[in-house]
């Protein structure tokens, strides 16, 4: 990014996105934020035709200049082409019911579901092949890899109807999903990963072991990502329906220590097994996990 922020920046803000029903118009309105926001990519496959922009230059062709992109931002920029690389990808994302927790106004899950539409919308546009697997304690959807825009359509339709469902079981769900794609490709979990930690790792390296790139969006938020309520608080487990009453001052540290340790301790094991890590807050900007993806696709090609 830039200290320069065009207007459609401001749609790569989770809080934004969300004043908008309709979930195609979310998808192409993070894109284009994004791509938006860049000045030079370094990232490769911003569409099915082209690499990556580049400042025009005087005195350049003006036949590759985009438009759509001049008219956001009142700069000049080239489409830069090369051969097309097609993936297979997995957008792997987590129904479950601790994934409808919010303290603050967007859960975990539809933060999800916007990150995963954006997915999916750049991928077709690049015309790889998409497939969506949604889980609770099991696969409840899983829609078979498809590249063509009519695709597109049914996978936005699922994101948008999808609400949550029942306990978690990753573990069970993504060993699953390693079993039933058969072709190796990319595998993109999203999910607040509240399962047994030894079972979540197991699950992502048998990903790995079957040879697929895989990257894990870890979604929180932030009242989990570090607890501050100032009264007495009943806790209630949102998968079990069990209660707590606390006073928060009193686990504060240690509560904040744990979940320090926990999140270390999974990125450190998915760093060693080659697995791509990315903690994200229902706050954070959709940008940094489209870049990490751009990241992994780069290298991919």
């Amino acid at each position: 990014m830039t200290a320069e922020k065009p207007e459609a920046v401001r749609f790569l803000q989770p809080e934004i996105v969300s004043r908008f029903g309709n979930m195609a118009i979310r998808a192409r309105l993070i894109v284009e934020g994004f791509i938006a926001g860049m000045h030079r990519s370094p990232y490769h496959g911003f569409s099915a035709e082209f690499a990556e922009y580049r400042r025009h230059n005087p005195g350049e062709s003006t036949k590759n200049i985009d438009w759509k992109l001049y008219a956001k931002t009142d700069r000049y920029y080239l489409k830069v082409f090369e051969d097309e690389t097609n993936l297979r990808a997995s957008i792997v994302l987590d129904r479950s019911a601790s994934m409808a927790f919010s303290s603050v106004g967007m859960t975990k899950l539809t933060y999800a579901s916007f990150l995963a539409a954006a997915l999916a919308y750049l991928m077709i546009q690049q015309r790889d092949a998409v497939g969506l697997a949604i889980f609770d304690n099991k696969i409840n959807t899983l829609t078979p890899h498809r590249s063509v825009k009519k695709h597109l359509h049914l996978l936005l339709k699922e994101l948008e109807n999808i609400t949550p469902g029942s306990k978690t079981g990753i573990g069970n769900s993504l060993s699953s999903v390693a079993e039933r794609i058969k072709r190796r490709g990319l595998v993109i979990v999203m999910s607040d990963l509240m399962d047994e930690p030894e079972s979540v790792l197991a699950s992502l390296k048998r990903l790995r072991h079957r040879g697929h790139e895989t990257i894990v969006f870890h979604i929180l938020d932030p009242m989990e990502l570090k607890l501050n309520y100032s009264k007495e608080v009943k806790f209630v487990d949102m998968e079990t329906g069990k209660t707590l009453r606390a006073q928060p001052w009193f686990l504060e540290a240690e509560y904040n220590k744990r979940i320090e340790a926990w999140i270390n301790w999974l990125e450190v094991s998915c760093r060693d097994s080659g697995i791509d890590y990315n903690l994200l807050s229902v706050e954070t900007p959709f940008d940094k996990a489209l870049v990490s993806y751009l990241n992994k696709r780069s290298k991919m090609s």
